[in-house]
């Protein structure tokens, strides 16, 4: 399998394509932050995944088994009864009960807790007190002790020998004077081939990263950010490049740079394979990237067949239906059905990997009278989901051709990340201002690198003009920083909000 990964950076966002033989199947977008907002709400980009809050706890809610606490953010977080279990008093809880959240949390304590999952609509950011800090190779576990390896670590010798190698790093090196707590750690799937040294050296640094966190705990008072996970660039070369990555573009050369510093810090065996992409054209236009984001924001995908699959989200789950379409095979009905669904297999893979899918997923496949046929399907849903990063569990397939999987919630989706319902009725969800004005931004940017000094014109909707000069004015003083020659934006009246045009001023 060949992978790539492609960084694309604009003046208000980083985005982040994961290329798998030629198609785009995981994309991360980052959204840049106002300095002044950084600093209250310590989001280094879009994502809060991985910071780390000296937080109070709000409300104490029983009959939830939650807690809200807050974290310096618009809306508090939440803190399960299962993710707060670390700060049970009660000693003699058996460990496959979950304890009360109120012998966990009480009304006005101060606790550290990290940001598990960004806040999604209307509900705050998930939360959990089982702290860790990821490394290139391990994940530190403070106050924990013991040793656990990444699922997707799948040969057995492997497995064991890098266990042997992290016990022995703890038997050498004590627990790596992590301010004499100790310390438990996770091998992450980038140890796989690592030596003892290479992991007590990620451990070492992980161990200083947590005395530093514990001595801004010390100084600050909640709530307030003690800890900030990695910007985008370097945050993407720690979780997605490996081994088995041929080459990360990047088209930005400040962005460059810290990639290529992080890779001398922490995996300078790859250090060859980050380039710096000078066009010709946009980076994502290499693999038509912007046009699977078009398509993925679509309810509709055609399959090659003649067939389709209908994407629907609501707020308790996300359906799926396959449909045959004009496709039928020759041998029959059963050959047709099981043709389609396992063609609808693999894209269903590809869109819920690549639109950012979590939670609940039904997906209603053309019915087969042979269980052979169904567990074939099955089987290439599991098969292809091993390979994904997120957490997946598949059921079986009911006696109405449904299947019931969840995929763990990670990340916004594309669709409401890039989209808001539409009013008046019409379609259904439609881009926001933000989308748009990035989308512009890039244009623009792209325009003023073919035609240097030029002076450019730059159209769209009056509420996306609005959005950049009202709303987010220092968007714009990025943009000129990166275009040498005058840039006009106009706000045409006629224009939908998703219309865009930029040219050079004659």
């Amino acid at each position: 399998m060949s992978e790539e990964v492609l960084i694309n950076v604009g003046p208000g966002e980083t985005r982040v394509a994961v290329v798998e033989n030629g198609r785009p199947v995981e994309l991360i977008l980052e959204r840049t932050q106002e300095d002044e907002l950084k600093e209250k709400t310590g989001r280094a980009g879009h994502s809060l995944i991985g910071n780390i809050f000296m937080g109070r706890v709000q409300r104490v809610l029983p009959g939830m088994q939650a807690a809200f606490v807050e974290i310096g953010l618009e809306r508090a977080g939440f803190l399960g009864a299962r993710e707060a279990r670390c700060l049970c008093e009660l000693t003699h809880l058996d460990e496959h009960v979950l304890p009360p959240i109120s012998a966990c949390v009480t009304e006005g304590q101060v606790i550290l807790v990290q940001a598990v999952k960004d806040p999604i609509g209307d509900k705050g950011a998930r939360l959990s007190a089982n702290v860790t800090l990821p490394g290139r190779l391990l994940v530190l576990v403070p106050n924990q002790s013991g040793v656990a390896l990444s699922r997707r670590i799948e040969d057995e010798a492997e497995r064991e020998r890098l266990t042997a190698l992290v016990e022995e790093m703890v038997a050498r090196f004590g627990s790596m004077g992590v301010t004499g707590e100790p310390a438990g750690f996770i091998v992450r799937t980038a140890a796989i081939g690592a030596t003892v040294d290479d992991i007590a050296a990620d451990a070492r640094a992980l161990a200083e990263e947590w005395r530093k966190v514990r001595d801004t705990e010390m100084r600050s008072s909640a709530p307030s950010v003690v800890f900030h996970d990695l910007d985008p660039v370097a945050k993407t070369m720690r979780d997605y490049v490996s081994t088995d990555t041929s080459r990360v573009l990047i088209d930005n050369a400040d962005a460059f740079g810290e990639a290529q510093r992080y890779c001398r810090r922490a995996m300078p065996e790859l250090l060859d394979r980050v380039q710096l992409f000078n066009g010709p054209g946009p980076l994502f236009s290499l693999y038509d990237i912007d046009g699977e984001i078009e398509n993925a924001l679509e309810p509709r995908v055609e399959l090659d067949s003649g067939g389709w699959i209908t994407i629907e989200t609501t707020e308790a789950l996300t359906a799926i239906d396959v449909n045959s379409g004009r496709y039928t095979a020759s041998t029959g009905l059963e050959d047709t059905s099981v043709s389609i669904n396992l063609e609808a297999v693999s894209e269903i893979i590809y869109q819920l990997r690549l639109r950012g899918t979590g939670g609940l997923i039904v997906i209603d496949f053309i019915h087969m009278n042979d269980p052979e046929n169904n567990a074939k399907v099955i089987d290439a849903l599991n098969t292809g989901f091993a390979h994904d990063r997120v957490p997946t569990q598949i059921s079986g397939m009911s006696e109405f051709g449904l299947v019931e999987m969840t995929r763990k919630r990670v990340r916004e989706p594309l669709n409401k990340l890039l989209t808001e319902p539409a009013y008046p009725a019409g379609r259904p969800r439609r881009k926001t201002c933000a989308t748009v004005a990035n989308d512009l931004m890039r244009k623009i940017v792209a325009e003023a690198s073919a035609t240097p000094g030029r002076a450019i014109a730059a159209r769209a909707a009056p509420d996306v003009i609005d959005w950049l000069e009202r709303g987010n004015a220092y968007l714009l003083e990025r943009l000129k920083s990166r275009v040498a020659g005058p840039v006009s934006l106009i706000a045409e009246a006629s224009y939908p909000r998703d219309r865009i045009d930029v040219s050079v001023v004659q």
